[in-house]
């Protein structure tokens, strides 16, 4: 006879925080967000802390190297998405690693005979326009000048003049080199009252530009993700059936942690996985595994020697696995066990493995019952697939603006990787869809105000730190009319534009 879970399974929806007592010293700006990225024993410390608890999602729709980026530079972590290429995969690693605050790789560059109608779709495209002139038309091709805006009247060029006849050659621009810090590179623009200035090689070859407007970016941000480098962390999803290969390139890269994609992660051929990259690398490469909804999950994959271990199956908002095969677990009642799981075997054996509350997040206040109810950090992909850094299009639509998102299972990721087990190797059918979610900006700004309601509510319980929150927050199930009651009701309200 088959086992019954006789509890019922319930989503972050069905749970309220009780307020404890606020003291005086309960202010935001009191509050860390600190939390260990991967195992550690007892005494001992975490290799990689997060200075906020938020990853962005293993997906093709979310996180690249400009998405990594931007959120290492708040605080949290990309893992860019392993269903491409290894060399494709490698290379954005390698990018981020690379990036240096304040130096923008051009993404406008034509060739000196591109034709100004030619220019016109380009800034289309980009939103940019200033525009590097390259002799192959590379972002780091030998430079020859630079068009912008000022340089001509659409009203008084011909479309099929070349760009070369209106820019400011590289005669007449005042460059920097690369050996040249940011601090020195923005005194240049002060000085000459320059808008962009490019920065050049030995050899003339354009490596990067830095902007006026970007100034006030390139301060030193406390929440800086950093190697002992000062190069930006960056995480990389694998598989478990090429990661003999793909495991050394990203390693090679630079990649800082890795983490095993998989819809499933009760299975064998993670502990394969892991066992391979124990063999080849000891202890030196950090790889994260998932996903499970119980303790028997988290055991496996804890004694496997995961480094951290990824809760959720279904929840996600464009993943159909429920729908499809009526495999998973409400997340809620899922982390609260795989937590429970976690404690009990940091107990007995006096090594901590931090746990990973990923999907089932419709609101900003579900990121904080997941740490509440014991995730040590939450993984996002709608949420970030909402900002400007998302690799995927803005599209109008009816007057709005979109950015395309679309789920790793679906039948345009192609990922058949994350949901193998062990067939022929494609997707056989759909386990997520193809959708569009409501363009919400810059990331930096939106994780500004998300991290602050989750600072205010750790105030209310009476917690300054992730772990204390833990300790002392008490929680409350909720019947559906209270979750009615909870939101705005039996008013006509103005403005309805909720913050999710």
């Amino acid at each position: 006879m088959a086992k019954y879970f006789t509890d019922v399974s319930r989503t972050f929806n069905e749970y309220l925080l009780i307020p404890n007592l606020i003291k005086r010293t309960h202010t935001p700006d009191k509050v860390s967000l600190e939390t260990p990225l991967v195992r550690f024993k007892k005494g001992k410390k975490s290799d990689i802390y997060l200075k906020i608890p938020m990853l962005s999602a293993i997906m093709q729709s979310v996180s690249d190297d400009r998405m990594a980026i931007a959120l290492a530079k708040e605080g949290g972590l990309s893992f860019i998405y392993g269903s491409q290429s290894i060399e494709d995969e490698a290379e954005m690693v390698r990018r981020v690693k690379l990036h240096k605050a304040g130096f923008v790789e051009s993404d406008s560059n034509v060739k000196p005979d591109a034709t100004i109608s030619e220019l016109l779709a380009l800034i289309e495209s980009t939103g940019h326009s200033t525009t590097a002139v390259t002799d192959d038309g590379s972002a780091h091709g030998k430079l020859l000048g630079l068009i912008t805006s000022r340089d001509y009247r659409i009203s008084h060029v011909d479309m099929n003049d070349p760009v070369s006849k209106y820019m400011t050659p590289i005669e007449k621009l005042i460059c920097g080199s690369t050996d040249l810090k940011i601090s020195e590179c923005n005194d240049l623009i002060w000085d000459h009252k320059l808008n962009t200035l490019p920065i050049v090689d030995k050899e003339g070859n354009l490596s990067s530009m830095v902007f006026r407007k970007d100034y006030e970016a390139h301060k030193e941000n406390p929440n800086e993700l950093l190697d002992d480098q000062k190069r930006y962390l960056v995480g990389a999803g694998i598989n478990s059936r090429d990661y003999e290969e793909r495991v050394p390139a990203l390693v090679s890269a630079g990649a800082d942690v890795l983490c095993i994609d998989s819809s499933e992660g009760f299975s064998e051929y993670q502990k394969d996985t892991i066992a391979w990259i124990r063999k080849k690398y000891g202890k030196k490469v950090k790889v994260g595994a998932g996903n499970v909804v119980d303790a028997e999950g988290f055991r496996y994959l804890a004694d496997a020697g995961a480094d951290f271990i990824k809760v959720g199956i279904g929840g996600g908002s464009i993943c159909i696995t429920r729908e499809t095969k009526g495999i998973g677990r409400g997340q809620a009642s899922a982390v609260i066990d795989v937590a429970k799981a976690r404690d009990e075997y940091f107990k007995e054996t006096g090594e901590y493995i931090p746990i990973c509350s990923d999907g089932g997040i419709v609101y900003d206040y579900h990121m904080t019952l997941a740490l509440a109810m014991g995730a040590d950090f939450v993984m996002l992909g709608r949420y970030f697939s909402r900002f400007e850094e998302a690799p995927t299009a803005k599209v109008n639509i009816n007057g709005s603006y979109y950015k395309e998102y679309w789920g790793e299972g679906s039948n345009r990721a192609r990922n058949w990787q994350r949901y193998d087990m062990g067939g022929k190797a494609k997707l056989s059918f759909e386990e997520g869809v193809d959708s569009y979610v409501p363009y919400a900006g810059l990331l930096k700004d939106n994780v500004a105000v998300t991290t602050y309601k989750i600072k205010s509510t750790m105030c209310n319980c009476g917690a300054l730190s992730l772990p204390e929150f833990r300790k002392k927050a008490r929680l409350t199930v909720v019947s559906s009319t209270s979750i009615v009651e909870g939101g705005a009701h039996d008013v006509l309200v103005k403005n309805n534009q909720n913050n999710h």
